[in-house]
């Protein structure tokens, strides 16, 4: 039986039709993730299905005593609430009781009376079996009841939501971009708790992989209708991919015979004497339908402006020591960054990712060691924290300084056309930063970022609140920037596609260097450890006597350090074998064609000869790259 049905849902804003006849059912055992470009309206139907919100039209049904919770992409306030406060509140009034009570046991001098009270009426209302229920999930979230909200990370926060959602035990829970600020132990750690709720499933995520672990349908809303699909999103793309080459053909069909339809209705007197007045109801009809025919809304298009080469070493690091409070964030690390490397930095919140970033920039200076920069460096750096943007101007006035128009490779552009290649509309450039979504914000530091030339590009967290096709075509421009990459991102895939090594915070300030990406990594036996904010389970060894770790955890490998020769000879092997299994591949199609023994004799054995010569080649390569991966792995 459905927990929850929407039935033709409509709802407009002002001219704007967002929902235009939604239709959809919720069952236990349902794992939806929902799909659609920035503004078409997910968070909207979320909060439609929450009952916080009403439609224009059409009809919402909860099957009774059905509990819904949400957890919206906003942190819980950073105030001087505990959380147990905040976890407690999920529970509404008794919520209220359960927090008093436990302040109250915790004073050493309470105020006796009004603990009488509390007790008569958490017992009037169940609260001993609620109060059990916040003490599990606490337990469960590895979350301290006495922490203050304030001294917590916007991971931790997100942790706190997550309880404050889960403690109601929800028939339906929805999720709005549970992964945003969450680094890659806890996202881990978040698919494990939710591939255990038993109950029906509805997310928005822009983190494909998550997605695809944690889902068993999709479900994608486009130009206000609701696509359901039953399977994972790679066979979703399939299915998107027909579905929109079959709109494509049945618009141009239509296109086509309205405009032999115009064409008839403007023939003139000889038209009007055989006018078929039935033919001009339907071709009325026609217009109309093509007038309101909501097209979809086009592919983001920009591209980063390259600079002039840089010099070949862009920076190297010496023995560079940091800290904050006493603590170590960087200790004795050092590295050198090559003209063309593409560079990952994985590591939990707090661990100094965005610290290392700035060092390597110049933007701080270390409390030990030397930073070296190479020459001609152009660099263009995109914050995390969006400062490049001032939110009190709008659009146009930040990404062009005041002008109309932008200088791109060298030409002036009116700012409006460049601006429409990252989907912003003519309305919308002059709207102030601050009233933008978070993922136009994005799209606004973007925009801003490639308008510059640039040989160097340092992204922190780029891909928070971008759709997933404007993510897509992200992956793609730095797959073809032809400078250097520092990337902090903890989308699994995203780092995946576009990085041919890691750098690994690996606890107490160490930093280790890997080759690949993060799958990678992971497949070579890294892991993360899940620990609570301030404490650490496990060290990595310093190379003086083994590392410890908790019983139970996957080992960690601890890659010695290689030199200098060895390491830039390790990096550049993958790129040589795929050289060579390409230039394998294009012989063997050469001795595949059937003609080819038909051809003269010197140029068969001058074929043959050069398959021998790859082969032995490849397997040179192979045996070195294993051999250093050996040597590095320890």
């Amino acid at each position: 039986m459905p927990l929850l049905t929407l039935t033709d849902i409509a709802l407009n804003f002002g001219a704007h039709s967002l929902l235009d006849g939604v239709n959809l059912t919720l069952r236990k055992g349902n794992r939806i993730g929902l799909l659609g470009r920035n503004g078409a309206g997910k968070s909207t139907l979320m909060k439609l299905i929450a009952g916080n919100i009403k439609s224009d039209s059409g009809e919402r049904w909860v099957r009774p005593g059905v509990k819904i919770a949400v957890l919206s992409q906003s942190l819980p306030d950073a105030d001087d609430k505990t959380v147990y406060d905040v976890v407690a509140s999920g529970l509404e009034n008794v919520g209220d009781w359960l927090a008093e009570y436990h302040h109250l046991t915790q004073s050493p001098d309470p105020d006796m009376k009004r603990l009488e009270i509390v007790q008569h009426q958490l017992e009037s209302a169940d609260g001993w079996n609620l109060q059990q229920k916040v003490d599990t999930i606490l337990t469960q979230l590895d979350l301290s009841p006495d922490v203050i909200m304030n001294t917590l990370s916007g991971g931790w926060r997100r942790r706190v939501a997550l309880a404050k959602t889960l403690v109601v035990e929800p028939d339906i829970l929805l999720l709005d971009e549970p992964t945003n600020h969450l680094d890659i132990p806890s996202i881990e750690w978040l698919e494990k708790q939710i591939r255990e709720y038993r109950g029906a499933l509805l997310l928005v995520t822009h983190d494909r992989r998550f997605l695809d672990r944690v889902t068993n349908m999709v479900a994608e809303l486009d130009r206000g209708k609701l696509y359901p699909w039953e399977g994972g999103y790679q066979s979703f793309l399939v299915y998107r991919e027909q579905q929109q080459a079959s709109e494509e053909k049945a618009n141009a069909l239509f296109d086509k015979r309205l405009s032999e339809e115009e064409v008839w209705i403007r023939q003139g007197v000889k038209a009007r004497r055989t006018r078929n007045e039935g033919r001009v109801r339907e071709l009325e009809a026609m217009r109309r339908e093509r007038q309101e025919r909501r097209e979809k809304q086009g592919r983001a298009d920009f591209a980063v402006e390259t600079a002039t080469s840089s010099g070949k070493i862009v920076a190297e690091l010496k023995y560079v020591s940091h800290s904050y409070a006493g603590k170590a964030v960087i200790a004795d690390f050092s590295t050198v960054i090559m003209r063309g490397d593409r560079i990952g930095i994985v590591g939990p919140n707090g661990a100094g990712k965005s610290t290392l970033l700035k060092t390597i920039l110049g933007e701080l200076v270390p409390d030990s060691g030397e930073v070296l920069h190479g020459t001609k460096l152009e660099v263009a750096y995109f914050d995390q924290l969006r400062q490049q943007i001032d939110p009190e101007l709008n659009l146009l006035d930040n990404i062009c300084g005041g002008r109309e128009f932008i200088t791109i490779n060298g030409k002036d552009r009116h700012g409006i056309s460049y601006l429409g290649d990252f989907l912003f509309t003519p309305d919308r450039v002059r709207t102030p930063v601050k009233a933008l979504s978070g993922g136009e914000q994005n799209r606004a530091i973007l925009a801003k970022l490639f308008s510059k030339p640039a040989n160097l590009l340092v992204l922190d967290e780029p891909t928070n609140d971008l759709d997933i096709e404007t993510l897509e075509l992200l992956e793609e421009i730095l797959l073809n920037f032809d400078g250097t990459l520092l990337l902090v991102s903890h989308d699994r895939a995203f780092m995946d596609n576009v990085v041919t090594s890691i750098l690994v915070f690996e606890g107490d300030g160490k930093i280790n260097d890997y080759v690949g990406g993060y799958s990678d990594w992971i497949a070579r036996g890294g892991s993360f450890d899940n620990r609570a904010e301030g404490k650490k389970t496990a060290k990595v060894s310093s190379g003086e006597g083994t590392a410890q770790q908790p019983k139970g955890a996957a080992p960690t490998v601890t890659r010695k350090k290689l030199s200098y020769k060895d390491q830039r000879e390790l990096d550049q092997l993958p790129g040589i074998i795929e050289t060579l299994e390409t230039e394998m591949r294009r012989v063997e199609e050469v001795l595949s064609h059937p003609d080819f023994y038909q051809s003269e004799q010197s140029r068969i054995d001058q074929t043959l000869a050069k398959v021998t010569e790859i082969q032995q080649q490849l397997e040179k390569a192979y045996e070195r790259w294993a051999e250093l991966e050996a040597l590095a792995e320890g």
